[in-house]
């Protein structure tokens, strides 16, 4: 049985996920790719879930479900601040389904996830959100989350990371 964790929205469990969760999991990362205008973007599978979530715990998932039926997730990692000299959250994912929205489970999966990082000691949790996403970006700040001003996210994947990797220095 996996960990469940206290909430105030009548119906909603908020657990752990567990590894046989995977097929779960993946079917709420299409819905946020869906939602985000990025399906063709998605290449994960179950294994490759399976054996970064669960076997080389490389991430963490908490699935929200609402009178038994799974309707939404976070997906969160550990990160290092070198300023703190600490650990903190980095919140990769958060997703409910369209349907179900405004019912409280994003707002309870929110503090879920900044719970879990007020109890391992982690000075802050940091996630981003896309520009064109206002009611995301105002439901961040409703929750006392505000945007970071002097920084720019930066990205190397694909053939890209593999020519940055292989450079010499």
């Amino acid at each position: 049985m996996s960990k469940q964790y206290e909430n105030s929205v009548e119906g909603l469990v908020i657990r752990q996920a567990e590894e046989k969760d995977c097929a779960l999991i993946l079917e709420l990362i299409h819905g946020i790719a869906k939602y985000e205008k990025m399906e063709n973007q998605v290449v994960a599978t179950e294994e490759s879930l399976r054996e970064s979530i669960f076997v080389r715990r490389r991430a963490d998932v908490l699935l929200a479900e609402y009178d038994g039926e799974p309707v939404g997730y976070a997906l969160y990692f550990r990160n290092f601040s070198t300023f703190v000299g600490r650990e903190n959250l980095y919140l990769e994912d958060i997703f409910v389904l369209p349907e179900m929205r405004g019912k409280g489970i994003g707002k309870a999966l929110l503090i879920c996830v900044a719970g879990i990082a007020v109890e391992e000691g982690c000075s802050r949790m940091d996630w981003v959100c896309l520009d064109w996403n206002i009611p995301s970006q105002k439901f961040y700040q409703a929750m006392g989350a505000n945007p970071h001003p002097e920084w720019l996210l930066f990205r190397a994947e694909n053939e890209n990371l593999k020519k940055l990797g292989s450079m010499k220095a």
